[in-house]
């Protein structure tokens, strides 16, 4: 069996692709690496417990992640801080996490020569005009606008450089939003969804007129799956669905799916340098590895995220107020 370690694999899309790889590739054999920050919830693991292992640590650590790595075949690194607000408010943790976390993972597999995928965002490109057809692409200059995107663009470049200069067996890809089961309720459609089943007037930054581009979890799980299997050592590949909407039209969505007035939200400030909008050309992932969303139909992947929330109180209420608090404290 392939020995695969996964950082980060207690927060949402890394517990996800652990759910997918028990489900669809028992040919690894796989140990689980988080530090449980804020983010991370080692009972998004519960459902494949006994057939993972998890590790209880942090990337920053060099001796831990000496010593996994060297028990490792594989390394797929999802470990980050991603939230961007909090990045305005303490970038601190999240220079700590993206640059010295991938750091330290890079050392260790250039020792050991485990193979590396990282995981990054497409929000490293900075934003498109909201009233243009521009897609980012693999070749697109870097123009990160937050502390969060810095930081992640600074540790594709350690990934490219460790690649280039040490031969670290590597590949990239970078996503567009994710969503589905699992996701901290900080983010923006299950905060909306938890408002809604708390009672509680979801919030809608601005105008709400910024553009999105949303991958259902699962589809970006499997096209990192094919990116391990069949994708080409060095190389980058742009991850998205195609499916584009404003932050108002998911808004609305959201409501009507829950019975709501397409009205009940309350426009609250907006976010410092808030990005205009994201759009990926996925078309080298589709020609060359063969990927294609299986969730192409937005609304039904939505409809579904909301009933998984609404069935899992359990797990993401002890989240709810401490994030509410957060939000507050910066006026939104």
């Amino acid at each position: 069996m392939t020995r695969m370690l996964v950082t980060g694999g207690a927060g949402f899309i890394g517990s996800n692709f652990v759910h997918y790889t028990v489900r669809h590739h028992p040919e690894y054999e796989v140990r689980v690496l988080d530090a449980l920050t804020y983010a991370g919830d080692q009972t998004s693991l519960a459902p494949v417990a006994d057939q993972v292992e998890f590790v209880h640590g942090d990337i920053c650590d060099a001796p831990l992640v000496d010593e996994l790595i060297a028990g490792a075949d594989l390394v797929v690194h999802f470990a980050a801080e991603s939230h961007v607000d909090n990045s305005l408010h303490n970038p601190e943790p999240f220079v700590r996490s993206n640059l010295i976390g991938t750091y330290t993972l890079l050392e260790a597999v250039r020792k050991h020569g485990a193979r590396f995928h990282h995981i990054s965002t497409d929000e490293v490109f900075g934003d498109l005009p909201l009233d243009g057809t521009e897609q980012f692409t693999e070749e697109r200059a870097y123009d990160p606008s937050s502390p969060y995107s810095a930081t992640k663009a600074g540790s594709d470049m350690l990934v490219r450089a460790w690649a280039r200069s040490y031969g670290v067996a590597a590949t990239v890809s970078n996503c567009a939003n994710n969503y589905g089961p699992f996701q901290h309720v900080e983010k923006f459609i299950p905060r909306q969804v938890t408002n809604v089943l708390r009672g509680t007037t979801p919030k809608l930054y601005g105008k709400g007129e910024n553009v999105r581009e949303w991958t259902h979890v699962d589809d970006h799980n499997a096209a990192v799956h094919l990116i391990l299997s069949q994708g080409k050592i060095g190389e980058t590949y742009l991850i998205g669905s195609g499916d584009e909407r404003s932050n108002k039209q998911i808004m609305r969505l959201i409501l009507e799916l829950m019975g709501q007035a397409p009205d009940a939200f309350e426009h609250v400030a907006d976010r410092p340098g808030h990005d205009l909008r994201y759009s990926n050309d996925s078309t080298k992932i589709r020609t060359q590895l063969g990927w294609r969303p299986r969730y192409g139909d937005f609304r039904a992947g939505l409809a579904a995220t909301i009933d998984w929330y609404r069935e899992n109180a359990w797990w993401w209420g002890p989240q709810k107020d401490a994030t509410e608090a957060r939000y507050q404290a910066l006026g939104r």
